[in-house]
């Protein structure tokens, strides 16, 4: 597996792995083969695992921990504070306040059973907390040796200036995909005028650039992308139409759709790092093998014409989530 780096000093695998789908939102889930999956990915060296507090309300943080146990010197470990949730799993909002930073961390680590994290997200901007008081509990964090590197999830360009301003931010997460171009605006730009790594989140377009998904009913219950605005009744058809000419191009060059979604998201510069998520080694070693496709100055501009920005219909997310990101 290849290597980039986010930021000046970060290395990660050029593929990471997305953990959240291993505990929750995607239906059911078997620890067992999530941990047989995340082992099978640090044999074949992808070494970034991002996970959160939130995500299954603590006991993904607790299924990564046991997975990583014994090989911690192998792992790039990513986790995330600031959508609090209640023990049943209600929503609880958005915390960014430097006492709840310092008290969520310390949860993290425990439950994940490590003394230090290495890349530590602000999840979601709190609009009610200064960001500059956030990323200063984050830079007291690094002082404590609790974590290595700073990040962001989900942040306007503004947010994201103030917040590299008050300490250096290392990566930036938020949705990428070829479904999902609006980084590409202002961004990215602005990343890279920084020095600041992009973790594209959902680079398969939450599995739909796979062509794995025929229609809605192809979704496990309990799912929660049955509620999603793009793989709702009225605009599943018009963007499968987007993956199957995905797919044509994929038959041709003797890959896979995964594969080609990918290969464009790491086309984008050295300093992106997609996370696909999978609970399945099948899936983890096809997303792995995407690194080493290479597509063609033709073939980026075919796939540009199938998929310009804007061209999936729908929203990222129903409207309660899209009132949480880009702030």
């Amino acid at each position: 597996m290849n290597k980039r780096k986010l930021g000046p000093e970060l290395t990660v695998s050029a593929i990471g792995l997305g953990c959240m789908g291993m505990s929750e939102f995607y239906g059911a889930s078997d620890d067992l083969q999530s941990i047989e999956t995340i082992h099978r990915a640090l044999d074949i060296g992808v070494d970034f695992l991002d996970t959160a507090d939130m995500y299954g309300v603590g006991r993904n943080e607790e299924l990564v921990g046991r997975a990583i146990a014994g090989r911690r010197d192998s792992v790039v470990l990513a986790t995330k504070f600031g959508n609090m949730r209640g023990p049943k799993g209600e929503r609880l909002g958005i915390n960014g306040r430097p006492d709840y930073v310092q008290s969520a961390c310390e949860a993290s680590l425990k439950r994940l059973k490590v003394d230090v994290i290495d890349l530590y997200y602000q999840h979601r901007v709190d609009p009610s907390v200064p960001v500059e008081e956030t990323v200063g509990a984050m830079a007291r964090l690094k002082e404590q040796g609790k974590i290595r590197y700073l990040g962001l999830s989900e942040a306007a360009p503004q947010t994201i200036a103030r917040a590299h301003a008050e300490h250096p931010i290392t990566a930036l997460q938020t949705e990428y995909s070829l479904w999902s171009r609006e980084p590409e605006d202002e961004i990215l730009p602005l990343l890279r005028e920084l020095g600041i790594g992009f973790v594209p989140y959902s680079p398969l377009g939450r599995g739909f650039l796979t062509g794995r998904f025929q229609s809605v009913s192809d979704l496990e219950e309990g799912d929660f992308r049955k509620d999603n605005p793009r793989f709702s009744d009225e605009n599943f058809a018009r963007n499968r139409k987007l993956v199957t000419a995905v797919e044509d191009l994929a038959r041709r060059k003797g890959t896979t759709a995964s594969q080609i979604a990918l290969a464009w998201v790491l086309a984008q510069g050295e300093d992106v790092v997609p996370i696909p998520g999978t609970r399945r080694i099948r899936y983890l070693e096809e997303n792995a093998a995407s690194a080493g496709i290479v597509l063609s100055r033709e073939e980026m501009e075919e796939i540009d014409a199938i998929f310009p920005p804007n061209a999936a219909a729908g929203a990222r997310y129903a409207q309660s989530g899209m009132q949480t990101v880009n702030l």
